[in-house]
């Protein structure tokens, strides 16, 4: 049963995007290409505490010392750490969150709508069976957007702990103090900001559609339709939106406007008015997450 729907998925895979044109496919990851770009700057934009990292360092090489029974040097180095974190809380409106890390993450499901409900289809019929894991595998491919991932310190929890670590240090107390600090390495926040690829990619073969319009009514035609599955394909993936627009209302504009340009008109107004919906859609649909 297992191969069998497993295999169902990857068939499925293997026609992915065969009615896709070159150009539109071209222009879809364009579209990624440029959103990726954006939000590397953004990336570039997340200020990243050096006292925290520091702080950070010092925990884990305390810990090693500890391993090797050099309390002592553990103990400076801890009160290094604490005084590093004690610059970071006297700074005016210190955040609870003190970023030490940061990553992009892409991950783009290759397949078409039809490839998504036979994969639901396949993750439905295994966990009927109560195959959780195997199921998991499925829809842990069913993603297909950019993701900033931002680490953070909680400015709350973490001094303390290395306060209680050093007390317990002083006190000789050393596997208590490393049960602290170690559990205060795994406390640790990851904020994630989701932004769905298929809608960005719906934005842009819409751009694309309307500087073509007058032109080359094919080329148009050919991104409106390939804008529409991209909508269709957010979601099947479960993507959604805080704005009152739905994906409904959004696929009924794009028709309005293949209609305009099969009668040789170049709705431009009505491009216009697509593409704010459009980005006001995505906005609303770009999701910050805490793990």
């Amino acid at each position: 049963m297992k191969k069998l729907l497993l295999s169902c998925v990857a068939a499925g895979l293997l026609v992915t995007g065969a009615f896709a044109s070159t150009a539109t496919k071209a222009e879809s990851n364009k579209a990624v290409s440029q959103a990726k770009a954006k939000i590397v700057k953004e990336q570039k934009e997340v200020k990243i505490v050096n006292e925290a990292v520091e702080a950070v360092a010092l925990t884990n090489k305390v810990l090693v010392e500890l391993d090797k029974g050099q309390k002592d040097e553990a103990i400076k180095d801890l009160e290094k750490a604490i005084g590093k974190l004690e610059v970071v809380l006297s700074a005016p409106h210190a955040p609870a969150l003190i970023p030490i890390d940061s990553a992009i993450e892409v991950v783009d499901f290759p397949g078409s709508v039809q490839d998504i409900k036979t994969a639901l289809i396949s993750a439905k019929a295994l966990l009927a069976e109560n195959k959780v894991q195997e199921a998991r595998a499925i829809l842990d491919t069913l993603r297909s957007e950019i993701v900033l991932k931002v680490i953070n310190l909680p400015l709350a929890s973490y001094p303390a702990a290395l306060k209680l670590a050093a007390k317990f240090l002083h006190e000789n107390r050393v596997d208590e103090a490393k049960n602290v600090l170690n559990q205060a390495l795994a406390t640790f926040v990851e904020v994630d900001v989701v932004t769905p690829i298929p809608l960005l990619q719906a934005i842009h073969l819409v751009e694309v559609a309307k500087d073509a319009a007058k032109k080359d009514r094919k080329k148009a035609l050919d991104m409106l339709k390939s804008a529409k599955n991209a909508l269709k394909k957010a979601e099947a993936l479960g993507y959604t939106s805080d704005s009152d627009t739905t994906y409904k209302m959004l696929e009924e504009e794009i028709e309005k406007i293949e209609k305009e340009v099969k009668g040789k008109n170049s709705a431009e107004k009505l491009f216009e008015d697509l593409i704010a919906k459009l980005k006001e859609f995505k906005e609303k649909a770009v999701k910050t997450i805490n793990k």
